[in-house]
């Protein structure tokens, strides 16, 4: 049986392990609470990181604390332990999203076949959002196939739309840049998210900085977000993207907070094992953003009744850390 000390200690690596997950402006919306002597650690969204402009019903919360809970799943088990989890598990409390509770593996049952979380380990800190070109080179069938079943292990679909469906998907993209555009509370609210190193501006732990800005786009033909539309940072360049990207979208059945909580765990899976099968990624969330554009986002006839995430996915520049808080700011051990 571990001591306190020794619990915390796995506790906190496992803690440091989940915020590399990636969230809304990289806001970073969540907070643990662990309590010490147990195996218990509870995952409650911070309504302090909200984005009322962007994010106004807390779906892209919830999905950013659902890859957070990912990452923990994944931590755990590189440690040696199961972790049980519960979802929203005080119907009084929304925010609090999820229990986990570390439980030692059983030594009789066998391992189950197929992927082991553990093995998504080494990615963790290799995957990055790249909002840099991709080459025009084509993702075999067999590693989409894998990525679909990733989806699929966390209760989710990931469809690779045809022709016609990414041509339609990426019009929506375009025209939700001209939606935010013209709402002049949600580009201050992207702005205060984004970090240039002018006086004034935010922590340097939280939010997009420059550097991962990426190269501005000539043409209109990639859907990777400029967070810097009014061309205020000096020196950067532009570039070619790829002509067709390659692109992806994760949906549910339903939409409760429960379906965006696994939309996130299985948003986190995919892009790990991308990441495994030297993919770089990138996530494109500003048509789903808008309740109009999202409704469009589905192909009819889909099982896939609402999309709450977009993959660019190719190879190319795997894009740069963005910093994280310190565990110690979202870590609580009573």
């Amino acid at each position: 049986m571990p001591t306190t000390d020794e619990l915390v200690e796995t506790v906190t690596a496992l803690v440091e392990d989940a915020v590399t997950a990636p969230s809304m402006h990289n806001a970073q919306p969540w907070r643990f609470i662990h309590r010490a002597g147990t195996r218990s650690l509870a995952l409650y969204g911070d309504p302090s990181r909200t984005l009322p402009a962007g994010d106004p019903e807390g779906r892209g919360l919830h999905l950013g604390c659902g890859a957070a809970l990912f990452n923990l799943r994944v931590s755990a088990a590189h440690h040696g332990w199961d972790a049980a989890v519960e979802l929203l598990p005080d119907p009084r409390d929304p925010w609090h999203l999820a229990d986990v509770v570390l439980q030692e593996p059983d030594p009789v049952e066998p391992e189950t076949p197929g992927p082991v979380l553990a093995d998504l380990h080494p990615a963790l800190p290799k995957r990055h959002t790249s909002r840099f070109p991709f080459s025009d080179e084509r993702i075999p069938g067999e590693i989409l196939d894998g990525l679909r079943g990733a989806a699929l292990l966390e209760g989710c679909r990931l469809i690779v739309p045809g022709s016609w469906h990414s041509d339609a998907v990426l019009d929506l993209v375009r025209d939700a840049e001209l939606f935010e555009s013209a709402d002049a509370a949600l580009r201050e609210e992207i702005a205060s998210w984004t970090r240039t190193g002018r006086a004034g501006e935010g922590p340097a732990t939280e939010g997009v900085p420059s550097y991962a800005f990426g190269p501005r786009q000539y043409g209109v033909t990639a859907p990777a977000r400029d967070f810097d539309p009014e061309r205020g940072l000096p020196g950067r360049i532009s570039a070619d993207f790829e002509e067709r990207p390659q692109i992806a979208l994760l949906g549910t059945l339903d939409d409760s907070p429960a379906d965006w909580l696994r939309a996130g765990q299985a948003m986190e899976r995919v892009l790990l094992q991308a990441t495994l099968d030297g993919l770089s990624t990138s996530l494109m969330s500003q048509p789903l953003e808008w309740p109009e554009l999202r409704a469009l986002a589905r192909e009819p006839g889909s099982l896939t009744g609402f999309v709450h995430m977009l993959f660019r996915f190719g190879y190319g520049p795997r894009g740069t850390r963005t910093p994280r808080r310190p565990v110690g700011e979202v870590l609580t051990v009573e």
